[in-house]
């Protein structure tokens, strides 16, 4: 009995050490995971041999390249499972069409660009129309994603717009004035530690941070310009202070095609496709599952069955440009 206590101790004073040395994080697996995307049909005409397929892709949650990660399962980052699903869409020759299945409030700068592009070098790529259809939330970065598709439908319901760019921090500085701590910082320039949360933010930074949030503004208002076209740059720009707008205001600003429903995204790359009768499929991991076309095909993955990390407010923070709207986010 007394060496099984001290074999159990042992362990637990390894794994005690693992993680106060180690990495912010480690997985113990216990299951094998199944890591392909697997095909799920959600929808389908009836008759015989229907082999036309639209894809039916979704777009959920902050996008961002960083995996999303709890106590006990982890999930890939929005950007690399938006990128597989597509690519999978695009190697199928009986996939004709997209559809994006947008709720998602937006994300980080990089993330949304890099959704938008691979969206479109996926057009170029298969000649494949997509259609986005926002349904309850398709604002800032998502909003930026959808520009990219060939028509913009939104669910009566929706909100989108939003179009701008953010850059959130904050400053300890008082507090730790209060307690005593003095923040020291060896640099080799003076905007090195610009934006820290352990100094105030001088005249100085918040002049070179606001070029920067600008230039990253430009570049989303040039994006909907592209693909917008019934709108001019003064139009455009009266619309883009940051607000959001139900379906309804933004299908009479042109910043939307259409209002419907799923169904109505799903009718209208059918159209852009020239299809006759159609499956609709989805993508996800073989460890979840999808009943219909509007399941999600994000859940926990079974794989890692223990995931130990760090408390958040130990692992530092970093400061992001963002398209975000940030009531949207959860």
């Amino acid at each position: 009995m007394k060496r099984r206590s001290c074999k159990a101790g042992i362990v637990l004073i390894s794994v005690l050490f693992l993680i106060g040395c180690g990495p912010a994080a480690f997985q113990v697996q216990l299951v094998s995971p199944g890591r392909e995307m697997v095909e799920t049909e959600v929808m389908r005409d009836q008759g015989f041999f229907v082999r036309d397929k639209i894809a039916l892709i979704d777009v959920d949650g902050m996008l961002s390249h960083m995996p999303q990660r709890s106590w006990l399962h982890s999930e890939d980052s929005s950007v690399s499972t938006f990128v597989e699903k597509l690519d999978k869409a695009g190697a199928d020759p009986s996939v004709k069409a997209v559809v994006l299945r947008i709720n998602s409030p937006g994300g980080t700068v990089s993330a949304s660009d890099t959704m938008y592009h691979h969206l479109l070098d996926f057009k170029a790529r298969t000649g494949k129309p997509a259609i986005a259809c926002i349904m309850s939330l398709g604002c800032s970065g998502a909003y930026y994603l959808a520009c990219g598709a060939d028509g913009i439908l939104a669910q009566p319901s929706a909100v989108t717009g939003s179009i701008g760019t953010i850059m959130q921090t904050v400053s300890f500085k008082g507090t730790m004035d209060l307690i005593g701590i003095r923040a020291v910082a060896i640099k080799s320039g003076e905007l090195k530690d610009m934006a820290s949360p352990l100094k105030q933010l001088t005249g100085q930074e918040q002049e070179v941070l606001s070029g920067i949030i600008m230039d990253f503004y430009e570049q989303f208002l040039g994006v909907v310009l592209e693909h917008r076209n019934q709108l001019t740059e003064t139009q455009l720009r009266e619309l883009a202070d940051g607000r959001v707008f139900t379906a309804y205001q933004a299908r009479e600003n042109r910043l939307i095609d259409r209002t419907g429903y799923l169904w109505d995204a799903i009718a209208w790359a059918r159209e852009k496709a020239n299809l006759g009768k159609i499956r609709v499929v989805m993508y996800h991991r073989p460890s979840s599952s999808i009943t219909s076309v509007y399941g999600s095909a994000a859940g926990p993955q079974i794989h890692p069955m223990v995931n130990i990390e760090l408390p958040d407010w130990l692992q530092s923070g970093q400061a992001q440009f963002l398209y975000l709207w940030q009531p949207g986010v959860e």
